[in-house]
């Protein structure tokens, strides 16, 4: 059935009108091309990261096979890999940072380059991050922990239940 739109014309469904004359189909945009593999991003997007002596034969390939069709995805690869290098905090990691910022934005990977001004706008914190030994995992875990209680008890409870929880569940000294 027809129905009105802002202008005063009659507006079609979009697949046609409801009572059972569709629309004439169209090509689909996001359809691949035959004989194409789809990979998902968030399954594979790890591999990335992972050195490539620590991925399987089966992955290796497949890392292997993508990076080999798309010149920009290779060079994402290689990015990211050597950022993931910089995680194991040293001295060094501060000149090689800066370094690795210099060769992201030489190349064409706009994500990248939004990455990076990220990590220019909080210049101070990367790099000690990077290069010092310190840091606050053990806090998260606990407040982590907490809001778990928290949520887990809402409505049920007081504060000197939950505070009582908090104490009992914890496993290292104060």
């Amino acid at each position: 059935m027809a129905r009105a739109d802002s202008g005063g014309r009659a507006a079609r469904h979009p697949q046609g009108d409801r009572r059972g004359a569709l629309a004439t189909a169209a090509p689909r945009p996001h359809e691949r091309p035959p004989g194409t593999v789809q990979v998902a991003d968030r399954r594979h997007v790890w591999k990335n990261y992972t050195e490539a002596a620590r991925l399987s034969d089966k992955q290796r390939e497949l890392v292997d096979e993508l990076t080999g069709r798309c010149p920009e995805m290779q060079a994402l690869t290689d990015h990211t890999r050597d950022f993931a290098m910089l995680l194991r905090p040293e001295e060094a990691n501060a000149e090689r940072l800066a370094e690795w910022i210099t060769a992201v934005r030489a190349e064409d990977l706009p994500s990248l380059h939004s990455f990076t001004r990220g990590l220019d706008q909080d210049k101070t914190a990367v790099t000690a991050a990077l290069t010092l030994p310190f840091h606050n995992g053990r806090t998260e875990g606990v407040n982590t922990k907490t809001k778990q209680l928290m949520r887990q008890m809402y409505g049920r409870a007081s504060f000197p239940l939950l505070r009582h929880r908090i104490l009992l569940g914890s496993n290292h000294p104060s």
